[in-house]
């Protein structure tokens, strides 16, 4: 069991990477997608079925269809080529993610366990739906709703990131670039 909890939380990891190194948004997509999966299969080793069983239904599934269809309203299929339309968003992705990784760093070393394992169980009533969404919506509120935030400022930045530039002036029509009349000296 502990094999599988390691070989699906490296699963995880890589769905991860995927999904941040993907030129393509459907590529992102999909590694997306393998992450979700994989932490389902977290969820059912550690014996949470309803946990898991959610994970597939609603981020696997619906919210990803969503995604798909966000991605293919906007045509962000494509590879990115050019320039960052936001200005200095490598430098300030670079040092958020000295920041993620030092506020890890001060967990990991700081940390200390909340409760005994066994009382912790205990009070999850061995993972049954009502004993998870109380816990969620008593003792987590905060937390929980912080993730509906994150997962909406994700979606607004995707479309932010996909927008296309306007066309600089002194850009050539196609028109002009391929010798065509323009429409007005074809109906003429």
């Amino acid at each position: 069991m502990t094999l599988a909890f390691y070989l699906l939380g490296a699963l995880a990891i890589i769905g991860g990477v995927i999904t941040i190194g993907a030129k393509n948004a459907v590529h992102a997509a999909l590694g997306l997608v393998g992450t979700l999966l994989s932490v389902a299969g977290l969820f059912a080793t550690m014996s949470a079925s309803f946990l898991a069983a959610t994970q597939v239904i609603v981020y696997a599934g619906a919210i990803m269809v969503l995604f798909l269809f966000v991605i293919m309203l906007l045509n962000a299929n494509q590879p990115i080529a050019g320039k960052d339309p936001i200005p200095f968003v490598r430098e300030l992705a670079g040092i958020g993610a000295v920041l993620l990784a030092g506020a890890f760093a001060i967990v990991a070393f700081t940390y200390k366990d909340p409760r005994p394992l066994a009382e912790g169980a205990a009070a999850l009533r061995d993972g049954s739906a009502s004993a998870v969404g109380e816990t969620l919506l008593t003792h987590f509120l905060l937390p929980f709703e912080a993730v509906s935030v994150l997962l909406l400022v994700a979606i607004v930045g995707a479309v932010a990131l996909v927008q296309r530039p306007a066309p600089q002036p002194d850009e050539v029509p196609e028109t002009e670039a391929l010798n065509l009349p323009a429409r007005e000296e074809v109906r003429a």
